[in-house]
């Protein structure tokens, strides 16, 4: 399974989002826009992790999330990878509580890592971003920045992570595998495994 951790953004940040990149799309044809259902800031992707990984794995990010309470983000300015000129990436970046952002994407790497599925880029500076689309050759995107640089979003309050399984080939699939809140405790949810199964006890 291909799996990554992270926010939802509010209805109403998805909301406004799309609306500062409706005016972009006329002059961006080589992007290929991600769905408003699959934007997302990742705290941790996972890459492939065996299913026989996640009796250790959900207790684990229950426990991260716990040790986190909730705060402020909103989604802010612009940027593309590797860069504006030759892009392949599009996204916009984060602004609130950056500092408890990091710190939350470091409990979960670290719980990840202790239950046996490592990120594969542990060690890299972390960068969150919301992806607005991609290229499948570089692009000068550096129009599309500069008009997303004074972009400024309504502020929501992040409140539990989601695990995540993303199936790629044609149009990419997201499945939420489990959710937990932000340090109250007061809420846990988990789907059954893929394949079946009555889920993972809480640890």
């Amino acid at each position: 399974m291909r799996l990554f951790v992270a926010l939802a953004p509010s209805e109403a940040a998805l909301d406004d989002l799309e609306a500062a990149c409706a005016p972009l799309r006329a002059g961006a044809a080589e992007l290929r826009w991600t769905g408003r259902e699959l934007r997302h800031i990742t705290l941790a992707f996972l890459g492939e992790v065996g299913e026989d990984r996640l009796p250790a794995l959900l207790p684990r990010l229950e426990r991260a999330a716990r040790r986190h309470p909730a705060f402020g983000l909103s989604i802010a300015g612009g940027g593309a990878f590797p860069s504006p000129a030759r892009a392949t990436v599009l996204w916009s970046g984060l602004a609130g509580d950056r500092k408890a952002l990091g710190e939350l994407a470091m409990s979960v790497g670290a719980g990840a890592r202790r239950a046996g599925a490592a990120p594969p880029d542990e060690g890299r500076r972390y960068r969150p971003h919301v992806t607005l689309g991609r290229c499948r050759v570089p692009a000068d995107l550096r129009q599309a920045v500069a008009e997303l640089s004074g972009y400024a979003g309504p502020a929501w309050t992040a409140t539990e992570i989601q695990l995540i399984r993303s199936t790629l080939g044609g149009q990419p699939r997201y499945q939420t595998i489990g959710a937990w809140p932000l340090k109250t405790g007061l809420f846990f949810r988990v789907s059954a495994p893929p394949g079946g199964g009555s889920g993972v006890p809480r640890g």
